[in-house]
């Protein structure tokens, strides 16, 4: 099974309506799929999402399409930063172990 852990750090505390937009039309569209597990944790600029999936292709199907592609293209205008990896497990790791990943070993896009 694949796992993803995301974060996104915004640019300031007002992009979060925006994000917030985003985020509902992504949790719509992952309602709609073959998606294990989810959580998401986040306050004030700085949000969290995991995902675990049964697949990789199911993983880029979703991550490819739909909202969450429209929401990809729009990023750069409310993240400062966004950190993201795809790990293989069964199950979601906690809250501490998934930011740890993310530190160490995650995929970091910078936006100006």
């Amino acid at each position: 099974m694949k796992i993803t852990i995301t974060s996104l750090e915004l640019k300031s505390p007002f992009k979060f309506f925006a994000l917030s937009r985003y985020a509902l039309a992504i949790t719509r569209q992952l309602k709609n799929t073959n998606c294990a597990a989810y959580k998401k944790q986040g306050i004030w600029t700085k949000h969290y999402t995991m995902t675990l999936w049964a697949s990789d292709s199911e993983l880029q199907d979703f991550a490819r399409s739909g909202a969450h592609l429209e929401s990809m293209k729009k990023s750069k205008s409310i993240a400062k930063e966004i950190v993201t990896l795809t790990i293989d497990g069964s199950a979601l790791p906690t809250w501490e172990e998934a930011k740890t990943l993310l530190e160490t070993k995650g995929k970091r896009l910078t936006f100006s």
